[in-house]
């Protein structure tokens, strides 16, 4: 099956999707054409299937080290799985850094420091959010995918494109 060209050149279009994906896994819903929509779907489908498999695979890793007072320390931490980094990293590279929001109570210093802490926050709310949501969701109902919904709103005043609004369900 061959992808909408939806009148743009090559590099255009590549980020447009990206572009449009990103904002629909950040912000939910987006609103945009009939034709982008379709496709955008598709692709959004695509990262969220990932993270949805994904999801739980996660490994607990425990290391004993000394302190300072030469006492030894048990410290477990949880780390990706290969595959889950795999598919992170998969994400990573299709999908843009939207710098976080600052919160009001926070100083430039505390935002500039959580900002590399998180190095990119759609794939972290993909990972942590969007992906076990829908885990649950696929139990519960006993279906795979489908985690877009497409409501036509009419058409535009101008060119009458026929206008969506895209939203995860």
């Amino acid at each position: 099956m061959a992808n909408r060209k939806l009148g743009k050149p090559t590099d255009q279009r590549k980020a447009l999707l990206r572009n449009q994906v990103t904002n629909l896994i950040w912000y939910g819903k987006i609103e945009t054409t009939l034709a982008r929509a379709k496709e955008v779907a598709a692709v959004a489908e695509h990262y969220i299937n990932l993270a949805v498999r994904e999801c739980d695979n996660t490994i607990e890793v425990t290391k004993e080290t000394k302190n300072d007072k030469e006492q030894i320390v048990t410290l477990t931490v949880t780390n990706d799985s290969p595959s889950r980094l795999h598919a992170r990293r998969q994400c990573m590279a299709y999908l843009y850094n939207l710098p976080a929001p600052r919160n009001e109570d926070e100083t430039k210093k505390e935002y500039a420091q959580r900002a590399r802490d998180v190095k990119n926050p759609v794939v972290e709310k993909l990972f942590r959010e969007i992906g076990p949501k829908y885990k649950a969701r696929k139990a519960e109902k006993g279906v795979g995918g489908g985690y877009t919904r497409i409501i036509k709103k009419g058409p535009r005043r101008g060119d009458a494109a026929e206008m969506v609004i895209l939203e995860l369900v």
